[in-house]
């Protein structure tokens, strides 16, 4: 079982490289504003995501300005912060009030989340980048005709490393 998740999680790891390039590209220029101008980068992570911001703040190798978000912090953040958002779904309750209270700010962000097709609000639709995280289903079949195996902190770790790599080049060559 571990040999069909390992090469499903690959080919998570390439669908993400492949289709959110671009949005990789531009997220980090948008974080890199931070540095840039003397901000932070502020990272909230709903439930397990908390890994992504913990990562970035304390990590071994940690990105620059960066610092964990939560949300009774949101009056803190100001204009040349930038933000980046990480949850499950698009449409989470906690991570939506935190995007809407930064869209009323004029506060920049990004997110990292699985988008949901739904009636509903979500945080992509406040957001100034979104990357798709495309873990839409468990990634190995289980015994009953079900799937199991959903790496949602591992999904957004990749991405966040992309975000990374990309922003270190920003400011390599700032």
């Amino acid at each position: 079982m571990l040999k069909i998740f390992a090469t499903q999680l690959n080919g998570l790891f390439t669908k993400i490289r492949e289709e959110q390039m671009e949005e990789i590209e531009d997220g980090a220029r948008l974080l890199a504003q931070a540095v840039i101008s003397d901000g932070r980068i502020y990272i909230f992570g709903a439930d397990e995501m908390t890994a992504v911001a913990i990562e970035a703040a304390k990590g071994a190798e940690p990105l620059t300005h960066a610092a964990v978000l939560t949300s009774d912090m949101i009056e803190t953040v100001s204009g040349v912060d930038r933000v980046l958002l990480v949850t499950r779904y698009s449409t989470d309750q906690e991570a939506l009030n935190i995007a809407k209270k930064l869209a009323e700010k004029g506060i920049s962000f990004i997110t990292l989340s699985t988008h949901q097709e739904s009636d509903k609000e979500s945080i992509t639709d406040f957001a100034d980048v979104s990357i798709d995280l495309s873990l839409h289903k468990g990634l190995v079949p289980a015994d009953d005709g079900g799937r199991i195996g959903f790496p949602f902190s591992m999904a957004a770790l990749y991405a966040y490393y992309g975000l990374k790599f990309t922003i270190d080049e920003i400011l390599a060559d700032y």
